[in-house]
């Protein structure tokens, strides 16, 4: 028997400690006692070794006498395939709790509109309002309320006595005693009908002291108490029988307000909905009972809505969600205005947040502009231009900016660089020309009562106007980057205009406002398109630093209607609903699209709702305020107010005529081939521009290589690598190729024959 547990043992976990191993294999040893304590000990602790461990103990002598082999647990060798693979390395110390607390983000103490005076303005207003309202209301029908209850008095009154009857008679009692009856159960009948008793006859004395005493209180009102004490004692108890009496189904109080039914987002509405969208990912791991989507932070209310924020399943991005929208409004059974969903910028692409508002962000009441009745504007401030989702006002700075308005028609483009350029019209020192080359009018209201410059139109004449009115402006920037560069350190510490330096009008570095409506008009010109590209770059790169904004409004927001040069250099884009990625991107920045920043998701009916970079934030969904023209006319009036009293009113607000030149003012083509003989095949750009300052020092003063580069990119003439001998040495720079010139000047010219 001992031999049989002896062999069980070995099997199990080797070699006992207390048996030596034989001197010879074939000789036998004899029986040999076990130490059961040491065995049972030894199966203790090959349960709680690893697995790898247990099977080095368990592993038999090869036949040679030499030690097993472990098993691979590299995962590379060929040992047991049931063994666990060491991948992992072992575990590393993370942060200590002082480093993650560091490192924590902050909850803020008060709601974000606590902070801002526009926003706790704007809503004491509405609480006013709003509770201002339910008095006024309750308070008119505060008579008709006493008349109803007064009829409903009786009524109560009867109820009243009935309950006491009821109570004081033990009535809830009986179905219980009935049932007793009915069981033909004598012990169970006797013992309800006991306590009945007693309980009928406590209350029936609590009821008889209370009728005197009510009673008796009644009379000593009657008799003693003042008349006035007397009718209020009178209407309470009318008004309180009255209440008694009223159904369930006729309530006497009607509501002042009729809130807006919206569902409580939880938890179960969220996953239903994402099982929705038809996300492999997310319809594998809910069908394995698992929810598909692990929540971060509880759902809570975030302004007028309900914010559900968590990860999403590997492999899963929040822009798979965003490209489903429609889908998740459906399961959410919202309508599509009220479901926002949104990636976090500082998390991974897998970390959504879902916004679902008790409104569609198109028909929700939007508070009312703070520079719609009164005010003026500091452009070097931020000022709100619109709403969030979440009803918070949103703010642009105006100045050192470039900025890019894109959409498909009727969504309201025109209408929000119209509320950019009233935004700047509020600022008395700022100069506005403006530009409608659709020629409907829509920007007539700025244009016609503060601009310094404005048509309307897309005829010749308006092209040469605006063209005449760009090379001004190229040429003040020129003034300025100069002015900026002979100040001194202390009144100029950054190189650029300041809202102090727009101050001093000697200086003439007053903000510039720029808006064009329909800008593709422009660079798509037969004849001068190549011309406002150049000047349009020119100004989008420098004029920012110098004061000069330009605003650029297109419903073709592609290469042609939108030059890269321009698109890729505005610092401030706003984007609303475009049919597709390229429009998207050329709008919002390349890989918009990508990152999830989708302007193609809003739908016919949002309109004026748009994408907006800028401020230093990534991308925002943004109402703009709505102005109409009859509103607009008026904020434009104020504005043409304050200009006439700051002394700023100039140009075609004041009725003056602006000369334009019936041709340019020069032809960059045409005087490089004037510096450039016909026995100079190729030239260097130093030399080019050296040589177009001697002849035109008004315009090409300052101008190096880069800048005749960049002037020449339009026309589609490229700088390329010419060779010259110097000191006997090859000296290689970037320079032109008269014969690109001459071609130029004929393919232009040719076109200009064909118009």
């Amino acid at each position: 028997m001992f031999r049989r547990l002896e062999a069980d043992l070995t099997a199990d976990y080797g070699p006992s400690p207390a048996a030596a191993p034989a001197p010879d294999a074939g000789a036998d040893s004899g029986g040999e006692v076990v130490d059961l304590d040491k065995a049972r000990s030894a199966r203790a602790e090959s349960a709680d070794a690893p697995a790898h461990e247990s099977a080095d103990r368990s592993a038999p002598e090869s036949a040679d006498g030499t030690a097993p082999k472990s098993p691979d647990t590299s995962g590379t060798g060929s040992g047991d395939p049931t063994a666990r693979r060491m991948v992992d390395g072992p575990a590393m110390a993370g942060p200590d709790y002082l480093t993650r607390v560091k490192g924590a983000k902050r909850r803020a103490v008060w709601p974000a509109w606590v902070h801002s005076a526009t926003e706790f303005a704007t809503a004491a207003r509405w609480a006013a309002g709003h509770y201002g309202h339910v008095a006024a209301y309750h308070s008119v029908r505060t008579p008709y309320y006493a008349g109803r209850l007064a009829l409903q008095a009786p009524r109560g009154a009867a109820k009243f006595v009935g309950g006491t009857l009821r109570w004081a008679a033990d009535r809830e009692g009986e179905a219980v005693r009935l049932a007793a009856v009915r069981r033909e159960d004598a012990g169970e009948y006797l013992s309800l009908s006991r306590q009945r008793d007693r309980r009928v006859r406590l209350r029936a004395l609590v009821t008889a002291v209370a009728t005197i005493v009510g009673l008796g209180a009644a009379l000593a009102v009657y008799v003693m108490a003042p008349g006035w004490l007397e009718a209020l004692s009178a209407l309470a108890v009318v008004l309180l029988l009255g209440s008694a009496g009223t159904r369930a189904d006729a309530p006497v109080v009607s509501r002042a307000v009729e809130v807006a039914k919206a569902p409580k987002l939880t938890s179960d509405i969220v996953l239903r909905a994402l099982g929705a969208l038809g996300i492999p990912a997310i319809n594998q791991a809910q069908g394995k009972g698992r929810d598909g989507f692990a929540f971060t932070a509880p759902i809570t209310r975030d302004g007028p809505g309900w914010r559900a924020e968590g990860d999403l399943p590997y492999g899963v991005t929040v822009t798979d969600v965003i490209e489903r929208r429609d889908k998740l409004a459906s399961g959410l059974r919202r309508p599509l205005g009220c479901v926002w969903p949104e990636a976090v910028p500082e998390e991974h692409t897998g970390r959504l947040v879902m916004w679902v508002g008790d409104q569609d962000m198109s028909t929700a009441k939007k508070p009312a502009w703070p520079l719609l009745r009164a005010g003026t504007v500091d452009l070097f401030k931020p000022v709100a231009f619109g709403t969030d989702q979440r009803g918070r006002w949103v703010e642009v700075t105006l100045m050192y900016i470039a900025a890019v308005i894109g959409a498909i028609p009727r969504m309201g483009k025109t209408f929000l660089l119209r509320l950019l350029l009233l935004i700047a019209a509020l600022d008395p020192r700022a100069e506005l020309h403006t530009y409608d080359l659709k020629g409907t009018g829509d920007l007539d209201p700025v244009g016609n009562a503060v601009s310094h410059r404005h048509r309307a139109g897309d005829d010749d004449e308006d092209i040469e106007y605006a063209l005449a009115d760009l090379r001004e402006l190229r040429a003040e920037l020129r003034r300025r980057a100069k002015v900026i560069r002979s100040l001194p350190r202390d009144l100029c510490p950054e190189s650029k205009v300041t809202s102090t330096l727009a101050d001093n009008k000697s200086l003439g570095l007053q903000p510039i406002v720029v808006g064009v409506d329909e800008c593709q008009v422009w660079f798509e010109h037969p004849e001068h398109g190549a011309e406002f590209e150049e000047i349009c770059t020119d100004l989008v790169k420098r004029g920012p630093a110098t004061g000069i904004v330009l605003l650029l409004a297109t419903q073709r927001p592609d290469a042609k209607a939108l030059p890269t040069g321009i698109s890729a250099n505005a610092s401030a884009r706003f984007c609303l609903k475009v049919m597709g990625q390229l429009e998207n991107d050329m709008v919002l920045g390349t890989s918009s699209y990508k990152r999830g920043v989708r302007a193609t998701m809003f739908s016919w009916k949002d309109k004026g709702i748009h994408y907006f970079v800028g401020e230093g934030a990534d991308a925002r969904i943004v109402a703009s305020t709505y102005v109409d023209a009859p509103a607009a006319e008026a904020i434009a009036l104020r504005a043409r107010t304050a200009r006439e009293a700051a002394g700023t009113l100039s140009g075609h607000a004041l009725g003056e005529e602006f000369e334009a030149a019936t041709g340019p003012g020069y032809d960059l083509l045409a005087d490089i081939l004037a510096v450039i003989p016909a026995s100079e095949p190729k030239v260097w750009s130093e030399t080019v521009v050296t040589r177009l300052a001697d002849l035109r020092a008004d315009v090409y003063a300052g101008w190096d290589a880069k800048a005749l580069a960049a002037a020449l990119k339009p026309h589609g003439i490229s700088t390329l690598q010419v060779g010259r001998r110097v000191d006997g040495k090859v000296v290689n720079q970037r320079g032109i190729d008269r014969s690109h010139i001459t071609t130029a000047i004929a393919e232009r010219d040719g076109k200009r024959d064909a118009g």
